[in-house]
């Protein structure tokens, strides 16, 4: 097969704690070098808590595997510092199509307008994520990887998770306050603490091809039903980096996986799908079936488990790794609270609450789009059919085709952190929300909202115009920044210059008064994942400490 990546190999190197009597203790240890627990790493360096990660293996992953990234995916590893090369390589997309026997029934754009500084997705191998996030590990003195490091066995305590590894030089042990486990969907630190995870296989094979080739098809997700090429079965068609295409082919329950990935069965297939005239390379072939499931809870004491090691669900809708890295996003911040005596142990009980929450929404839709993709029985393959027919007459039938509701990020409105509405708004910045951009002007230029508001609680403060902002508040400002939990303050005003003796930025295109229905002394205090926890028609730094402590479970 053709290739248009060559693996890196990440030296091995034996540790000091190899060379110790008794297991070395570590703050935080976390198991996989994948996309999750990279993200997780990165982002608890940045934290400042020391942190090791562990891998079995010496390299990136082989193959493209997840390759569709979402908005708010973007929008973490922004603030992780990662996002720029990912969005200078990868293919930026919006635009995604649905066809029916080869007519075009439905479309979509995932981004109309404009005034974000991130895009709707980006398409993008796993490896070269992988390798960017290695470089950006390499950036931290507080931060160590160790490749060829097998965990073999966990032994959990009170007040320490002890783990037992395997390296060319030989077993060694290690211990920790905190463990992250991101080992995967058969994650075998699962097993060794003998949790399960449970749900639903689905008896239905797909086959993903990675092909090179040049073609002029537009950068946009093109899934199809029923296509003359592939009859009675379905299609998907993506843009990656570097003239590769990802094509996947649904195959049905009774296909051999291993012949159907030898590339003299796989060729005929994506020829006929691309045509004769357009000449391309195999690069990467692999046979999938998907479950979706989930462990019933996400922490075990002072193990936490993220990303697929907790959950699984189809790669229909790009939910697999956009939702372990938002995992982490919601994790860090609170176990930082924690590991500093700012927040009780129990805020660590609402990252399993609000990601089982975030899965069960994955699963749901994820199931969904499975159903009406791989029909089960004859009545729902005969009503899946009927919607298809109708999609290409009707209108009203197009919202009913499910070809994989693609990621987004759970409104945790039911959490126990939020602090509901009191007062009357009309946008969708909900306590529970993630926050959406906007651009600002402020002291370095034009600005994006987004890079202002992350890693620790931000409170968002709106005036019409700058000047009018009041020594009290002020006052009341600064006291927050000296809170038990530091609250950094942004004034946005509608028109004005800076203020003195607190960040202003001006909201000059409008976009954040219409996106958060801002009005005069509109209030929203933010997250350190950036997500909506309160908000308020006015000033009143009494409520405003109040959500603070909902927020960090201090109440």
């Amino acid at each position: 097969m053709f290739h248009t990546y060559k693996n890196p190999v990440y030296e091995y190197k034996k540790s000091r704690d190899q060379n110790t009597s008794g297991p070395v203790h570590h703050p935080l240890v976390v198991v996989g070098a994948g996309p999750v627990g990279m993200a997780a790493a990165i982002d608890a360096a940045q934290q400042e808590i020391p942190t090791l990660i562990l891998d079995e293996d010496n390299t990136v992953s082989v193959g493209s595997r997840a390759v569709c990234y979402s908005k708010r995916t973007l929008e973490i590893m922004n603030r992780l510092g990662c996002s720029q090369p990912m969005i200078e390589r990868g293919v930026t997309w919006n635009l995604g199509k649905v066809f029916f026997r080869d007519q075009l029934v439905s479309s979509f754009n995932l981004l109309p307008e404009d005034g974000h500084k991130l895009p709707a997705f980006i398409n993008l191998q796993q490896y070269y994520l992988e390798e960017y996030l290695v470089r950006r590990m390499d950036e931290f003195e507080n931060l160590e990887i160790r490749w060829k490091n097998r965990v073999m066995a966990v032994e959990t305590n009170a007040d320490r998770v002890v783990l037992s590894i395997d390296t060319p030089d030989g077993p060694y042990q290690l211990s920790c306050d905190w463990l992250l486990v991101a080992d995967g969907a058969n994650s075998p630190v699962r097993e060794f603490l003998g949790l399960e995870s449970r749900g639903q296989w689905f008896h239905d094979r797909f086959l993903i091809a990675d092909v090179v080739m040049k073609a002029e098809f537009p950068p946009e997700r093109w899934f199809s039903f029923d296509p003359s090429y592939h009859p009675g079965r379905s299609t998907l068609l993506h843009r990656q980096p570097d003239d590769v295409w990802r094509l996947d082919f649904q195959l049905g329950w009774d296909a051999d996986p291993e012949m159907e990935k030898k590339p003299e069965n796989v060729i005929p297939r994506v020829r006929a799908m691309l045509g004769a005239d357009i000449e391309f390379e195999l690069e990467w072939c692999s046979v999938y079936t998907f479950r979706c499931r989930r462990m019933e809870t996400f922490r075990h004491g002072r193990v936490f488990f993220v990303g697929d090691a907790a959950h699984q669900v189809s790669p229909f809708g790009a939910r697999g790794a956009n939702s372990g890295i938002q995992d982490t996003d919601n994790l860090i911040w609170k176990l930082k609270l924690v590991m500093t005596g700012k927040a009780p142990d129990r805020l660590l009980d609402s990252y399993s609450d609000e990601r089982v929450y975030a899965a069960d929404e994955n699963i749901m839709n994820s199931t969904r789009a499975t159903d009406f993709i791989t029909p089960k029985s004859a009545v729902s393959h005969t009503f899946r059919d009927a919607v298809l027919e109708l999609s290409c007459q009707q209108p009203f039938a197009r919202d009913l085709i499910n070809s994989g509701r693609l990621s987004d990020t759970a409104f945790l409105t039911e959490s126990a952190l939020t602090t509901p509405d009191s007062d009357r708004f009309g946008s969708d910045m909900v306590p529970g929300a993630a926050m959406l951009d906007a651009p600002v002007t402020g002291s370095q230029g034009s600005q994006w909202l987004i890079d202002l508001v992350g890693g620790r609680f931000t409170l968002l403060y709106f005036v019409d115009e700058t000047a009018t902002l009041s020594r009290s508040v002020l006052q009341d400002l600064e006291a927050l920044g000296a809170n038990r939990i530091p609250v950094k303050s942004l004034v946005i005003g509608g028109h004005g210059e800076p203020a003195a003796g607190v960040a202003t930025v001006i909201d000059t295109q409008g976009l954040f008064r219409k996106r958060y229905d801002a009005t005069e002394g509109t209030t929203y205090l933010i997250r350190p994942d950036q997500q909506v926890t309160a908000r308020w028609r006015a000033f009143d730094i009494t409520k405003i400490v109040a959500a603070i402590d909902s927020a960090t479970a201090n109440h």
